[in-house]
């Protein structure tokens, strides 16, 4: 199963930043993962209707659908420094671009693998998504980062964001514990590795990348080198 995200090959390192790295040896099972998605079916469970997929799928994308510029984000729910980002710099990039009509923004699972509850974080979110309310649960996650890494159950904890977002989390659940969208996480992966994706966060605006959880002030020269021809714009999603 391949994301509708085809990102494009890094050709120009942006900024530097601090972001979340996996170890060598967390490298190498995170590509080796990625090399078996491609072998993975569509979904875990052949009786699930594609629509779910593709609901979850399309769920995590805002902004104007006319918007010439993408920014697709490349995250990991359980790094601190996305956790900074989300918190410091995504409103703004929200209300100057994607508000605006002039951005259309995606997220990318990219869990690393020694962080051992990024991956159900996912899980949750796209799950959420399938349900129409993956930006709410998205930002729960990020707002509780604290409380659910150290919970000694965290499930509990996501269900428990998702009854205060107005998410069925019977069907939440249901949708975790079935791994409907895994599939879908692991195609995240494959495409972020194939992109020379190996930190988190990252971001990609046409051909730049910004590593790392970058100030407001990178995206703005991003997007204004995009708008102005000096970058290509972001590949659009696949159809």
């Amino acid at each position: 199963m391949r994301s509708r995200f085809a990102l494009p090959a890094i050709t120009v390192l942006f900024s530097a930043g601090i972001a979340c790295r996996g170890t060598d040896s967390a490298r190498a099972a995170a590509a080796n993962r990625a090399t078996d998605a491609a072998r993975t079916p569509s979904v875990t469970n052949p009786a699930t209707p594609d629509s779910l997929v593709a609901r979850a799928d399309g769920a995590r994308i805002q902004g104007d659908p006319s918007a010439a510029v993408w920014v697709v984000e490349v995250s990991d729910y359980q790094c601190p420094y996305c956790r900074d980002w989300h918190v410091e710099t995504y409103p703004r990039l929200k209300r100057e671009f994607i508000d605006s009509g002039i951005v259309r923004f995606a997220y990318v699972n990219y869990p690393l693998p020694n962080h051992p509850l990024a991956w159900p974080a996912a899980e949750a979110a796209m799950c959420a998504g399938s349900q129409g309310k993956f930006w709410p649960m998205h930002d729960a996650l990020f707002a509780s980062q604290d409380r659910w890494v150290s919970a000694s159950d965290a499930q509990s904890v996501f269900d428990s964001l998702a009854t205060s977002k107005g998410i069925d989390t019977s069907r939440l659940r249901d949708c975790m514990t079935r791994d409907v969208l895994r599939p879908l996480i692991q195609s995240d992966m494959e495409r972020g590795s194939e992109a020379g994706i190996s930190s988190t966060p990252s971001f990609i605006v046409g051909n730049i990348t910004i590593q790392g959880a970058q100030t407001i002030e990178s995206f703005r020269r991003a997007i204004a080198a995009v708008r102005s021809g000096q970058a290509a714009s972001a590949t659009p999603p696949r159809p």
